[in-house]
């Protein structure tokens, strides 16, 4: 019977020993995970630059045509409602990028639609310095001979933009439509450019 209380008290010291290592393991958890906390914000404000392709007939006014159902129309020197074998006339055409434009561009030329008949009809586009079909040409984006109502493919030329408050120089161009013997009598056609500008 007496040796009974001696084994209790052996035990009670040990399991109060475990007790108190998990007490000070339990603090120094909560000292470790304790950190600083930091963050640095940037901020960036993007505004996109203006950009219009406007065209004239004159080489002075310069407006947006930029609806195929109101193009502009172009003057021929010579009246084309009445074309024989043989006849050419010709209309000068100018595009540009307006004053707000901010980038350069590279323009397209394509045939937008044609309506009615264009048989025995070609037609070149020519480029010169200033504007008018009597100034001496620079470059041939569009080659004599082409078939009306068609453009070849990858006629382009560049745009500059202009600077400061000055809209960029303009791209002077001529139309040559030249009449040949496969000219059908009393036929009318209408063929649509498009010159497409696109931001480079």
């Amino acid at each position: 019977m007496s040796s009974e209380p001696k084994n209790r008290t052996a035990k009670a010291p040990k399991i109060r020993a475990i007790l108190a290592g998990g007490l000070v393991l339990g603090i120094g958890a909560a000292v470790t995970l304790a950190a600083w906390n930091d963050s640095e914000f940037a901020r960036g404000t993007f505004t996109a630059g203006d950009f219009n392709l406007e065209g004239s007939t004159d080489g002075a006014a310069f407006a947006d045509h930029d609806d195929p159902a109101t193009p502009a129309t172009l003057g021929f020197t010579v009246a084309p409602d009445n074309m024989a074998p043989g006849n050419v006339v010709v209309a000068p055409f100018a595009v540009r990028l307006d004053d707000a434009s901010s980038v350069d561009a590279r323009v397209t030329v394509s045939t937008e639609g044609s309506t009615g008949a264009l048989t025995g009809l070609t037609y070149s586009i020519t480029q010169s310095t200033d504007f008018g079909c009597g100034e001496p040409v620079t470059a041939t984006p569009v080659a004599a001979g082409q078939e009306l109502g068609t453009t070849p493919p990858n006629i382009t030329f560049p745009l500059p933009a202009g600077a400061g408050a000055n809209p960029g120089a303009a791209v002077n161009l001529c139309f040559r439509i030249t009449a040949d013997d496969n000219l059908v009598r009393d036929q009318t056609g209408t063929t649509t450019w498009e010159f497409a500008a696109e931001s480079q």
